[in-house]
């Protein structure tokens, strides 16, 4: 089985991605530099309807990882937000849609700057949470006494999420000039 499960990623590799045309290439960065815009004059760093949904994944998040013990329930509304829209890259990335990948890695790591804000929040708890609550930083970094590096750990998540959007704008590039 995992044999043939190998054949098969093989046979997908080697399938030909769908062209990006110079329209597709546009409209991509074109979203991606919008969503970087309005994340960049947001006071507090939140984008309305992108951030909107990715509390709806990360609410969701909590009570699908609670039957794995308390640190992963309280961990798993993060890692909704990212196991989301990885399975979208993953989809996009199955059927070979270059364009679609590439904005669905933005919104990963888009969600970069999201969960840095929540875990920059892990000592002054001054974000409001939904349903009140424990914070789920706060708790975490708590737990493993690394509560004072709230700040810094927020700073790494930022600057990696930067990296990642441009990793993925810069993979799309290199996609449409490969085609």
């Amino acid at each position: 089985m995992i044999t043939e499960w190998l054949d098969h990623l093989r046979e997908i590799r080697d399938c030909p991605w769908e062209k990006v045309t110079l329209i597709g290439l546009l409209g991509a960065f074109a979203a991606t530099v919008l969503l970087v815009i309005v994340y960049l004059a947001s006071s507090d760093g939140w984008i309305p309807v992108l951030d909107s949904l990715n509390l709806v994944f990360h609410e969701a998040g909590h009570p699908l990882f609670s039957p794995f013990g308390e640190t992963l329930h309280i961990l798993g509304g993060t890692l909704m937000q990212l196991i989301v829209p990885a399975l979208v890259v993953g989809s996009c990335w199955y059927k070979r849609q270059a364009v679609g990948a590439a904005l669905a890695g933005v919104w990963f790591f888009q969600n970069g700057f999201n969960i840095a804000r929540y875990v920059a929040d892990a000592r002054e708890q001054v974000l409001p949470l939904v349903g009140g609550g424990e914070h789920d930083w706060a708790t975490l970094l708590g737990r493993w006494g690394v509560l004072h590096k709230d700040l810094t750990y927020a700073a790494t998540l930022r600057g990696l999420a930067w990296i990642g959007i441009l990793i993925c704008c810069a993979w799309l590039a290199w996609r449409r000039y490969q085609d």
